[in-house]
């Protein structure tokens, strides 16, 4: 069984038809697929799902945490079901392939007191972009 599937399990969600092929989908390590990537890989497996259901799982996924929505510069949003493993992510500009990366440090403390502006800063994002080789 798949990691999300098992987080999902856990949970108590209902796990019907739909929401197990879009899981599925969305299983493993550097996954960043667009809800229509994850429909045509749906489909494959479950010909009756419609783009809605997709839509709709993914929607559910992100609001309870199991996958989260990485936003990629104007592009179509990417759903990541790596939610529970502390990562970053590392953007091709040209053709908008990720991945995660887990750089070293502590990203909270690269932030100066001074920039803080009285916050209590509790999480740091830091997406990196560049070219990938096939783009180069």
């Amino acid at each position: 069984m798949s990691d999300l599937l098992e987080r999902l399990r856990e949970r108590g969600w209902r796990l019907t038809a739909q929401r197990r092929v879009v899981a599925e989908v969305l299983d493993g390590e550097h996954v960043h697929l667009t809800a229509d990537e994850v429909h045509a890989r749906a489909i494959a497996r479950l010909p009756e799902i419609s783009r809605a259901t997709v839509y709709n799982t993914l929607g559910e996924m992100v609001t309870i945490g199991e996958v989260t929505e990485v936003a990629t510069d104007g592009r179509a949003k990417r759903y990541d079901p790596n939610a529970h493993q502390p990562h970053q992510h590392l953007i091709c500009t040209g053709c908008g392939t990720v991945r995660d990366v887990h750089p070293h440090g502590d990203l909270l403390a690269a932030l100066p007191a001074g920039e803080r502006f009285g916050f209590t800063v509790a999480t740091a994002e830091v997406t990196y972009r560049g070219v990938c080789p096939d783009c180069a």
